[in-house]
C-alpha cells in the first residue's frame, strides 16, 4: 500500500471537534492499508496568541526565546490529535522536530530545512504500525541545540520535506479550501476548482497571492517531485473529493493559455523623481533596502527627455513601506532625487498559465480589456509563464473578474 503525508492547518484542528474530525480522516486511509504520518499546524489563532505574549513580554525580545514559544502551538496539537487516534484504537506517537530530527540553519523565525532523517518514522511504519503524528513549523538547529521555526505557513514545508525524506507517494495538504481555484470564488463566484495544477503555476500563484499553499513547500515539491494534492479537511471523511493535484507539467494533458489569476493587497508603490541618470543610480537606490531584507518586486524605469534625470518606480511589501521610505530619505544624498512618492492604495493582479508560453499577444489582450473598464495601469511585469499589473486597490474586483471572464476561466 502508499506510504502517505496528510498536512491538516490552524482552521483544521481549531478544537476538539474538529481534531476528532482529523482523526477520521486519518483513520480513513489507515484502514485502506496505508502508512501515513500525518503533520499539524497549532491550533487555529494559537499561533498569534503566543506571538503576543513574546510581545507583550519584551519589545526587543530574543529571537530564540521566541521560537521555543510559538513552537508550542504544534506540540499541544500534535499530542491531542495523537491522543484522538489512540482513542479509535490506533497506533499513533506524537512527534516533535528536534525528536525527528528536523535539522535547520539557525535563521530563528525563518529557518531553512536543512536535512530531515526518516529513519525513526518508518521504523514506526514498520515494526509497529504506527502512526507519526508530527509538529509542524519547527526544527533544530544542530550547532546550538535550539528549537527553530521554519516563518509562517511553514508546516506546509515541514509536510513536503517528510514526504520527500520517506520517499512518501504522495503528500495531501488539507486546508479550509477543497482545491486550487482559477481566482477567488469571493470575488468571484463563477471560479472554478483546478483538477491540476503544474507545480511552476503554483509557484507563481502562491508567490502572487494565493493562500493556499506557502512559497517554500511548492518549491520544495517541485524539487523533489513529491506529488501534492490540496483538499479540504471539512469534507466528509468517509467520502472526501479529490482536490487539486500539484505535478509535474508533463502530467497535465490539456494545458489552458491561463489557469488562474492572483491579486496581492500587500503591495505599496514608492516613485523617485527626476533621479539623476547615471551608473550606478540604480545600485543606490536598491541596495540599501536588500541590506534592509525589504523586498522589491516591480521596477520600472522612465528617462525624460533631457537624459539627465530619470523616474524610478517599483514596489515593496505594504509592511516595509514605512521602513523603506525611511532609508530612501536617509540616502537621498547618494541617490540624487529631487521628490519621493508613495501610495499603499495599490494591488497587483497577476495572470498565471504555462500555456503563455506558446501562445502571443495574451498580456496585450489584458491591457486592452482593463483599459476598456477604464482601469489605469500603474506598473507592469511578465515572465515566461505570467503577467503582473499594478492597479488602483479600488478596482481590484472589477479587474479580477474582467480577466477571468477573458481567458474563459468562468466556463467549465
Amino acid at each position: 500500500m502508499a506510504r502517505l503525508v496528510m498536512k491538516f492547518g490552524g482552521t483544521s484542528v481549531a478544537d476538539m471537534e474538529r481534531i476528532r474530525n482529523v482523526a477520521r480522516h486519518v483513520q480513513r486511509e489507515a484502514a485502506a492499508g496505508h502508512s501515513v504520518a500525518v503533520v499539524v499546524s497549532a491550533m487555529s489563532g494559537k499561533t498569534n496568541e503566543l506571538v503576543s505574549w513574546c510581545k507583550d513580554a519584551s519589545k526587543h525580545y530574543d529571537q530564540r526565546e521566541y521560537d521555543a514559544v510559538v513552537a508550542s502551538g504544534e506540540q499541544v496539537t500534535a499530542g491531542l490529535l495523537a491522543i484522538a487516534l489512540q482513542e479509535k484504537g490506533l497506533a499513533a506517537r506524537s512527534w516533535l522536530g528536534w525528536q525527528i530530527p528536523i535539522l535547520t540553519s539557525g535563521a530563528h523565525g525563518g529557518a531553512r530545512i536543512a536535512d530531515i532523517d526518516g529513519s525513526a518514522i518508518l521504523d514506526g511504519f514498520a515494526l509497529r504500525n504506527e502512526i507519526a503524528v508530527i509538529a509542524g513549523f519547527q526544527g533544530l538547529h544542530k550547532e546550538t541545540g535550539r528549537i527553530t521555526t521554519l516563518g509562517r505557513g511553514g508546516s506546509d514545508t515541514s509536510a513536503v520535506a517528510i514526504a520527500a525524506a520517506i520517499k512518501a507517494d504522495r503528500c495531501d495538504i488539507y486546508t479550509d479550501v477543497d482545491g486550487v481555484y482559477t481566482t477567488d470564488p469571493r470575488i468571484v463566484p463563477k471560479a472554478r476548482r483546478l483538477d491540476r495544477v503544474a507545480f511552476e503555476e503554483m509557484l507563481e500563484m502562491a508567490s502572487l497571492g494565493a493562500k493556499v499553499m506557502q512559497v517554500r513547500s511548492v518549491e520544495l515539491a517541485m524539487v523533489h517531485g513529491v506529488k501534492t494534492f490540496v483538499r479540504s479537511s471539512f469534507d466528509d471523511p468517509e467520502n472526501p473529493q479529490p482536490g487539486t493535484l500539484i505535478c509535474s507539467e508533463e502530467d497535465i494533458v490539456e494545458q489552458q493559455v491561463v489557469t488562474g489569476i492572483a491579486f496581492s493587497r500587500d503591495e505599496a508603490q514608492i516613485t523617485l523623481r527626476r533621479v539623476a541618470d547615471r551608473p550606478g543610480v540604480a545600485a543606490a537606490v536598491f541596495m540599501p533596502l536588500a541590506e534592509a531584507n525589504i523586498n522589491v518586486d516591480m521596477i520600472v524605469q522612465v528617462a525624460s527627455d533631457d537624459t539627465v534625470a530619470t523616474d524610478i518606480t517599483f514596489t515593496v511589501p505594504i509592511a516595509d513601506f514605512d521602513r523603506a521610505r525611511l532609508i530612501l530619505e536617509k540616502a537621498k544624498p547618494a541617490i540624487g532625487y529631487a521628490a519621493l512618492q508613495g501610495a499603499n492604495d495599490v494591488v497587483k493582479i497577476s495572470a498565471i498559465g504555462i500555456g503563455m508560453r506558446s501562445h502571443a499577444g495574451v498580456a496585450a489582450r489584458a491591457f486592452s480589456a482593463l483599459a476598456e473598464k477604464g482601469i489605469n495601469i500603474r506598473a507592469i511585469t511578465t515572465s515566461e509563464i505570467k503577467f503582473s499589473v499594478l492597479i488602483d486597490a479600488a478596482y481590484t474586483e472589477l479587474a479580477v473578474r474582467t480577466l477571468h471572464a477573458l481567458y474563459g476561466l468562468d466556463k467549465a
